[in-house]
């Protein structure tokens, strides 16, 4: 009797620990990791490491993320106009959402975007309509305003949800990771396209490593910060352009 109540137990233990260690592969890894702004922490000020985003796209050998990740995933979003802000100023998306640019000033706007990512006039428009558009391919697409240069705003489409944002110390924490080969990307409004590409690289995460560790970016200033209208001229100045310009 002793002898198979010994034997109960262990396979109870085993069938436990399988159990365990299947329920946490079908859960993914939760990849961590650091982001530093360089130009910031040499000017010895408070240093705001966040707004930095970190993404993920899978390579040969990574397991599919689970289905259900992509039917809980929102396809309609939002990137509202008000007090000639746009707002979110930064939206994360997946590839084929739809999103809207409702206008909820009580002046015209033009919506457009024509650097890279997904290129779009959407015309002038009065306050109370919206418009929209489906960002159907994966990239980096910079709004503005063709009246008013200090409207600025960033939509990123990706085709896998492992992302993440970086907080004021500039950790990033991306969670339901499967294991596997992935190719690390970063986005930062205030550095160069260049160097941004030269900041991405391979990652191979497992249970035992799940870290990108420390992602160092160079500030340098990027098309937010001095844009064309769409039309690749300077803005006019304070005059209305339009009727019905504010």
């Amino acid at each position: 009797m002793k002898l198979a109540s010994w034997r109960c137990c262990y396979w109870l233990l085993l069938v436990g620990a399988l159990a365990a260690r299947t329920g946490s592969a079908a859960q993914g890894l939760t990849v961590r990791g650091r982001v530093t702004l360089l130009a910031s922490a040499s000017r010895g000020k408070s240093v705001d490491n966040s707004n930095v985003v970190v993404f993920l796209t899978p390579l040969a050998g990574a397991s599919e993320f689970p289905p259900d990740r992509l039917e809980s995933t929102p396809n309609r979003f939002q990137l509202v106009q008000k007090n000639k802000r746009f707002v979110p100023h930064l939206l994360i998306v997946p590839v084929g959402a739809v999103v809207e640019f409702p206008n909820h000033d009580p002046f015209l706007h033009n919506v457009f975007s024509l650097f890279e990512g997904k290129r779009f006039d959407l015309g002038l428009y009065e306050g109370g309509a919206t418009r929209a558009i489906i960002f159907n391919k994966p990239g980096v697409s910079y709004i503005f305003c063709n009246i008013h240069p200090e409207m600025s705003a960033v939509i990123i489409a990706l085709e896998y949800p492992y992302y993440a944002v970086s907080n004021a110390v500039g950790e990033v924490t991306i969670s339901s990771v499967p294991a596997g080969r992935y190719q690390l990307n970063v986005w930062y409004e205030r550095c160069l396209p260049e160097a941004l590409k030269s900041l991405s690289r391979e990652f191979a995460f497992s249970p035992g490593s799940a870290s990108i560790g420390e992602v160092r970016l160079p500030e340098s200033g990027g098309l937010l910060t001095k844009h064309k209208n769409m039309y690749g001229r300077d803005y006019e100045p304070a005059a209305k352009p339009y009727p019905g310009a504010y």
